[in-house]
């Protein structure tokens, strides 16, 4: 018991300090990492980001030859069993003429997202930039002709926007030697070797050197890659890029911060750095049939329970094969940007709720120094909280300033709400402590 008291006091002594835990080769062990530490303070900071898979796939858009192929739309290829020959001649037809650099980052900053990772190669082997390495890439092998990487990067910077790349450094449906497509290649006689000389290695290069600062490289499903081809991809990231931060999938626990599986949100408080990829619908790459939407209530509530157990929210746009972001999309995200345009504060930088479990409670609480943002989703007459060992000194909401009420004693702290929310969907109450 004693040792859980001391625990707790910790918690709230701390409120928005993050323990820092870097996980190695042979087990877990608390480090102290400077460089490490100046990589990530724009990450802790930033908690929301916009996610986009786009690619050759948005043209199938989940249909092959007029059936409807189960699954993910970025994994039509795998899913259908497509010939590479027959899946490379989607590049002919890729044209996005609608596609508009500035309109898309101008779409994540006003929905208040402060980075944007963007598929520069996905499980498919298409090259979505000027790749010198092969002309399977968007310019060589298709009308369009331009490299949309270089016109979002160019964007980002224009609108204050972290740019980062996703790049899938395992699978590789196109290579030979790639980890995935075994119904053109005898998987006997692969050799992962050859294709992280001949193309992982330089690609990554490549986005490292001709796209100027990036803020992470996103990499995917690690597979069975070995520790010294992980290491290797991290040490030219560091190399090439030393304030640029490495996402946990680059294998065997050698990223910066941990990334959880998709779509899925821990039960409770993660003592370490770590985001969340999430979709808005069920898929990441377009899908023609896929309307299943998740409602503007559900999208804030996700974004405000990852912040409050220490993570970031990294949500996922499929633009269509002309270049459009889905108006679905488009309408959640605007929604989303309002909100936090009157809430941010209980999001951007925000600290670890120091009440545990947090799935507890229906609401959840976010954290400053010496303050409490506790966000509610259904309103009550009184907010009933659990014990906080400091004196809390005002209680006021946070939408316009208006004082509360409340009355503390050792075992809780109730405020007296308003008869009716600020907000319809979540309405924040900031509690001041000592």
């Amino acid at each position: 018991m004693k040792r859980r008291e001391t625990i707790k006091a910790l918690v709230w002594a701390s409120l928005a300090t993050t323990v820092n835990v870097q996980r190695a080769r042979g087990g877990e062990q608390k480090v102290v990492d400077e460089a490490r530490e100046r990589r990530i303070k724009w990450f802790r900071e930033a908690k929301f980001g916009m996610f986009i898979h786009w690619g050759l796939y948005a043209i199938p858009a989940g249909i092959w030859k007029g059936k409807e192929i189960p699954g993910l739309g970025e994994w039509i290829m795998f899913r259908a069993r497509i010939p590479v020959k027959e899946y490379a001649q989607l590049a002919k037809q890729f044209n996005p003429t609608k596609f508009n650099a500035d309109e898309w980052v101008q779409l994540a900053k006003e929905a208040g997202q402060r980075y944007l990772v963007i598929t520069a190669k996905h499980h498919d082997g298409f090259a979505m930039y000027d790749s010198k390495v092969t002309d399977y890439d968007i310019v060589d092998a298709t009308p369009f002709g331009r490299d949309p990487m270089k016109e979002l990067s160019e964007a980002c910077r224009k609108h204050g926007i972290r740019f980062c790349f996703y790049y899938s450094h395992v699978q590789d449906w196109h290579h030979p030697d790639a980890v995935g497509n075994d119904w053109d290649y005898d998987p006997s006689q692969k050799n992962f070797a050859r294709y992280w000389e001949e193309k992982a290695k330089p690609q990554i290069r490549e986005l490292l050197t001709q796209y100027g600062p990036l803020g992470l490289m996103w990499f995917d499903t690690p597979r069975n890659i070995s520790y010294e081809h992980a290491l290797e991809a991290v040490q030219l990231v560091r190399s090439l890029q030393p304030d640029c931060l490495v996402n946990g999938r680059v294998g065997h626990n050698l990223g910066d911060y941990r990334e959880m599986g998709d779509n899925r949100i821990p039960e409770d408080v993660v003592e370490e750095d770590w985001e969340v990829p999430a979709t808005i619908n069920d898929t990441w790459g377009y899908k023609v049939t896929d309307n299943n939407w998740k409602p503007v209530e559900r999208l804030i509530f996700n974004l405000v329970d990852i912040v409050s157990k220490g993570g970031n929210y990294l949500l996922n746009v499929g633009p269509t094969a002309e270049g459009i972001i889905p108006e679905p999309s488009v309408e959640r995200l605007l929604a989303m940007g309002r909100w936090l345009k009157v809430n941010g504060e209980a999001i951007y930088g925000a600290g670890r709720s120091p009440f545990r479990p947090v799935n507890k409670y229906p609401w959840r609480c976010t954290t400053k120094p010496g303050k409490l943002f506790v966000t509610l989703f259904q309103w009550t007459d009184t907010l009933e909280l659990p014990s906080i060992p400091q004196q809390v000194t005002r209680a006021h909401l946070l939408v316009d300033g208006t004082s509360l009420k409340f009355n503390q004693t050792p075992e809780k702290v109730v405020v007296r709400l308003p008869s009716s929310a600020p907000d319809p969907i979540a309405s924040v109450v900031v509690l001041e402590i000592e």
